[in-house]
Formats: C-alpha cells, structure tokens, sequence
C-alpha cells in the first residue's frame, strides 16, 4: 500500500513537473513563432497624431519582447475590427462598442485583457453632446430640428451609447433632429461644430480636464472655450486592450503585464500614449464587463432594422 501511494505519488509529481515544463516552454515559444507584433488603434483622431502618440509605446513593446512592433491604423473603426477578425493584427486598442462589435463578427474570438483606471479611482467616461459655446444652444430640446453628428457606427461614446440613451429619454435620434450623419471620427465631428457644418457632434470626456474637446485645444486644433457640452450620458465602461482569442496564453498574458506595468517602467509612453494626465494605470478585465454593450448594440441594430434604416 505504501509502496503504491509512493508510486501514485511519484506519477503526480512527474506529472506536475511536466506540466510546469509545458507551461514554461510555452511562455518561451511564443515569442520564436512571431516575426513580429501587430496592434491597432480606433480612427478617433487624425492618422498622424495616432501614430505620433503610440510611437514610445510601440518602442516600449519592441524592447520588453524583443520583435518588431506595427501599428495599424484604418480610415474607420470597422477597418481595426476587420483586421483582427482576419488575424491581420494581434491586438487592438477598442472601445466598448468597438470590442463588443469586434466579439461579435468574431463569434466571441477576442478577448479583453486591460482597461483603464483614473485617478479617483473612476473606470469609465461619457458620451457627450458638444455644441458651440455661443450658439444658445444650452439643452437637447434646442437641438429639435438641428443636426447632430454622430462619429463612427461603431463609436461607443459617438454612436451607440447617445443614440440609445438619447431614444431613451425621448429624443428619437431618427425623427428629433434634421439628419444625423456620421462625421468618421470624433475629432471630425468637433470641427464640423465649430465651423457651422454641424450644430451638435456626439463625441466623449472622461472628466472636465480630460476629453475630445481637452485634448484638441491642447494639440492647437480648438481654442479654449470655442465648444461646449449641453448632454452628458450615465458613465461608460472604458473599452479593453484586446487580443486574439486564439493568440498563446502566455503570449496574451506576457502583453498584458507589459500594459500593467507600463506607468511604472516607462512613464513617457504612457503619458504619451493616453492623452490623459488622470489615467493613472489599467484594470484587468474580461468579457462579462461589456456584456450589457453587446445587449445595447443589438437592441440598436433591432431598432434600425424595424425602420428600415
């Protein structure tokens, strides 16, 4: 009996071993099986300026990995959620709305890995409606009859969450405004504004020092106090860094850690690479936490097609 329970032992403790081993040659494989690394970023801003803001990133993970890093960028979201449903790229920087889409063309083959976290604690933003600040428009119900742009149909903050919560309130994106167009990207829509193209853009701030409108008065594309917020939404959840589902575990987790510990490794990209002086750092997540944005996007998509629209 003991000499069976030492050999049953025995098996467990090779067994173990070998799986460790697997484990091990696993997270040392992955990086021999990829001649390089392939991320993508939402069109929310002009391709220079995306490009400019992840360029120490892309260092950043050229260095922690040791493999040439590209950056893909598309002249719409669709073009990022495309690219990794055709494995064309390994991860991507999405929203909400953007994941959910992308979860769904894929049949569920992303995963989320990280998202973001403010300083106060905070892990979402919201959708705003923007208006020029000397138009007199002060609340939705001027906006009756107006034009409201939205920014990409799979925009979280541009699209879904206003259109929705907008339609909620009993404002019908459809039959409220004169037309509601969609600009291609927020940063589009917000010019349109304030040179009189559209009276309202959709589009979204993380807090009052932070947003669309923030950051392009810092970039020299707005002045300070050009355009305003008369709409704010309930808060988003923050969409999620994602990868492929069907990257290596180890290769998913190693990428994930490097995203983790980036503020404290490299702090120049991760100012850079943010945009936000309060984002201090990321959150793991998983798919469970957009869940109801996956629900919020069909319902959309039941709504349009019973118009016809």
């Amino acid at each position: 009996m003991l000499r069976r329970a030492f050999l049953g032992g025995t098996a467990l403790a090779a067994a173990l071993i070998a799986g460790i081993t697997l484990q091990t040659a696993e997270a040392a494989d992955w990086k021999s099986d990829f001649k390089e690394l392939r991320f993508g970023i939402l069109s929310g801003e002009n391709e220079k300026d995306r490009i400019q803001r992840y360029a120490k990133f892309k260092e950043y993970l050229e260095k922690e990995t040791g493999l040439p890093v590209k950056i893909y960028t598309a002249s719409s979201y669709d073009g990022v959620i495309q690219a990794i449903a055709a494995d064309q790229i390994e991860f991507a920087f999405f929203g909400s709305s953007s994941y959910a889409a992308a979860y769904t063309e894929t049949e569920g083959g992303v995963e989320p890995l990280v998202s973001r976290k403010q300083a106060d604690g905070s892990t979402g933003y919201y959708s705003i409606v923007a208006v020029r600040c000397d138009s007199g428009y002060e609340k939705i119900e001027d906006l009756k009859g107006k034009t409201l742009a939205f920014a990409d149909p799979d925009s979280t903050s541009g699209y879904a969450v206003p259109y929705y919560n907008l339609l909620k309130q009993g404002y019908d994106p459809e039959t409220y405004f004169a037309a509601t167009p969609f600009s291609g990207a927020h940063e589009t829509g917000v010019l349109g504004v304030t040179n009189g193209q559209f009276d309202a853009a959709a589009t979204y701030m993380t807090n009052e020092e932070s947003g669309i409108i923030q950051r392009m008065v810092t970039k020299g594309m707005l002045q300070e106090g050009v355009v305003c917020p008369i709409w704010q939404s309930p808060e988003i959840t923050s969409g999620p860094f994602t990868a492929r589902k069907n990257l290596p575990g180890a290769m998913k987790e190693d990428v994930a850690t490097m995203l983790m510990e980036i503020p404290q490794k490299d702090p120049e990209a991760f100012a850079a690479m943010t945009g936000n002086p309060k984002q201090v750092g990321w959150i793991r997540v998983n798919h469970e936490r957009y869940d109801w944005i996956v629900e919020m996007r069909e319902e959309i998509r039941k709504i349009r097609r019973n118009r016809g629209s």
